[in-house]
């Protein structure tokens, strides 16, 4: 069964789908591309690890588990009858750190197989606090170096990804930083409302862009994996929106339930 969006499906923004749905996303993006590539490239999946502190809303910090007990203490304030002076403790949490795994798309010239290209889906993790100054980072990294990055914003809520000048208005973005045009960006922005446009995929010069067909590749990840049987249609999305967004969105997913 088809999305009941035009476009993006701004359900798919549930904490309990959105990982699932990265997932399949980044593999199918990355077979598109592997399909379009002339002989010379390939593309392969990559991961990497991020230590990302939890927020209190999501999970409680971790307390130790060793319990302390306190034996007598003498009348001079703090000395048993062994001369063993006990202290009263201060209890502290441990800061906890979530281990974040993401994946991104590589492609690779062969057969010396330099990296020609980066590929990033945006997540709720790199988009917020901690999470969005390691992204920035590694990000900068790529930049340096003359290999061509796409990223593309598929999420209403978060941080969005900082450039000279503000971004246009749209609900959702893809970014273009080509290589050779450091440090200019191309932007793709629309509406919740369109449909998900073409996106060029640079390679090494001279051979030409390869251009992926988003709104295909989306209806194939939602597809294969059966959304719309899971996901709450029917009620508020947690995305945020304007009212007239999500009356517009609320209308459109009354036609699956």
């Amino acid at each position: 069964m088809a999305s009941p969006f035009p476009g993006m499906d701004v359900y798919l923004e549930d904490p309990a789908f959105w990982p699932d749905f990265h997932h399949r996303f980044i593999e199918a993006w990355c077979d598109a591309v592997a399909d379009q590539l002339p002989d010379s490239y390939e593309a392969r999946l990559n991961e990497r690890v991020n230590l990302v502190q939890m927020s209190p809303e999501v999970v409680k910090l971790i307390y130790p588990d060793v319990s302390v007990s306190h034996g007598p203490r003498s009348a001079g304030g703090g000395t048993a009858a062994a001369g063993t002076v006990l202290l009263e403790p201060v209890t502290i949490p441990h800061e906890f750190l979530e281990e974040v795994r993401e994946s991104h798309v590589e492609i690779l010239h062969r057969p010396e197989r330099s990296l020609v290209a980066v590929l990033e889906l945006r997540s709720p993790t790199n988009k917020t606090s901690e999470g969005f100054d390691q992204y920035c980072a590694k990000r900068k990294e790529v930049l340096r170096q003359r290999v061509h990055l796409v990223e593309l914003d598929l999420l209403l809520n978060g941080t969005r990804l900082p450039l000279s000048q503000p971004l246009p208005a749209g609900d959702y973005f893809g970014l273009v930083s080509r290589a050779e045009r450091h440090p200019d960006c191309e932007v793709y922005h629309w509406s919740m409302r369109d449909r998900l446009p073409g996106m060029p995929i640079p390679l090494r010069a001279p051979d030409a862009d390869i251009r992926i067909d988003l709104q295909a590749l989306f209806q194939a990840v939602y597809d294969r994996g059966r959304y719309a049987r899971s996901l709450s249609y029917g009620r508020s999305p947690v995305a945020s929106m304007n009212d007239d967004d999500a009356h517009w969105a609320m209308s459109f997913s009354r036609k699956t339930v």
